[in-house]
């Protein structure tokens, strides 16, 4: 090879074992250099690093807060009540040797699952000891961070800090949940059939009451109509009295008339009497009989001439 060509070709082997030997951290990221599988450097803060090419590897990590919710898990309370639970927790690494040593090549996928063990033995271990009342109450915050000082102790052979654990549900299990909805709609039920009952009771007093009222109000009205007729009658039994008092003649005159109009309005067929009846007196004769003598049938009470 001519001396002119050596150079260049040097120039590219050392441009690309330059590149190869320089690699950069972002500021979200922290990375190991391992060789063969073992640590030789750690870069924790953003920027270039170096590292001997071909042999040398840099694994990157997050450096942010990551998230992890947990699996639905049922737990059993004091009094045997049961719950179904899960909480969220967000955590981040803090130790890259122990984390790389704990987790391997999973990274944060395998601790992820790692957490999700450790919190799904902190959560049981800590209600299991409690109530529903205090779980479902303001105290639930002191049973959290009773489960987060677990979690934070058992994290720590993972290189990792547990920063807050949440719960985020707690529900009743499937069966239980049905078993509460019939217990709460069968009291609902019980309340309104009550309801409906007192109301059935007042409506039925009420009911009763203006059935009183109407009997107590119809009888006052009957009776006082009963005695403004009976007044009535009396005061025209006594206008007769004084009219037949003054001329009996005229007031047999006006009853033989009253009984005229009764006899011969068209509607009886057939009348049977004497010629000679007395019945006739006032249509013989323009004077007819002497007072007091004519006895003319009884009107009709109510009628008038």
């Amino acid at each position: 090879m001519r001396p002119i060509y050596i150079l260049p070709v040097a120039l590219f082997v050392l441009l690309i074992v330059a590149l190869s030997s320089i690699f950069i951290v972002d500021e979200r990221k922290q990375a190991l250099v391992l060789q063969f599988g073992e640590i030789m450097q750690e870069k924790e803060t953003p920027g270039l690093g170096w590292k001997v090419p071909f042999i040398q590897e840099v694994v990157y990590y997050e450096d942010r807060i990551l998230g992890l919710q947990t699996a639905p898990i049922e737990v059993t309370l004091l009094g045997e009540r049961r719950l179904v639970v899960d909480a969220f927790a967000r955590w981040r690494i803090n130790d890259l040797r122990a984390f790389r040593q704990a987790t391997g090549s999973g990274a944060e996928e395998r601790a992820q699952v790692l957490l999700g063990n450790i919190l799904q033995q902190a959560i049981p271990e800590v209600l299991g000891n409690t109530t529903q009342d205090r779980v479902l109450s303001q105290d639930r915050t002191g049973l959290m961070n009773q489960i987060l000082e677990i979690a934070r102790r058992e994290a720590e052979a993972l290189g990792v800090t547990v920063i807050d654990v949440r719960l985020t549900r707690t529900d009743l299990p499937e069966q239980n949940l049905n078993a509460t909805y019939a217990r709460m709609r069968a009291e609902r039920e019980r309340e309104a059939a009550d309801e409906i009952g007192r109301g059935n009771e007042a409506a039925q007093r009420v009911r009763a009451a203006a059935d009183r009222t109407v009997v107590e109000e119809t009888s006052a009205a009957r009776r006082t109509a009963e005695t403004i007729r009976g007044e009535a009658d009396a005061e025209r039994n006594r206008i007769l009295a004084e009219a037949y008092g003054q001329d009996p003649e005229f007031f047999a005159f006006f009853r033989s008339l009253t009984a005229y109009r009764v006899a011969l309005d068209g509607r009886n067929s057939t009348m049977v009497m004497k010629p000679d009846s007395e019945f006739f007196d006032y249509l013989r004769s323009e004077g007819g009989p002497e007072a007091g003598a004519v006895t003319a049938p009884t009107a009709v009470p109510g009628t008038t001439p």
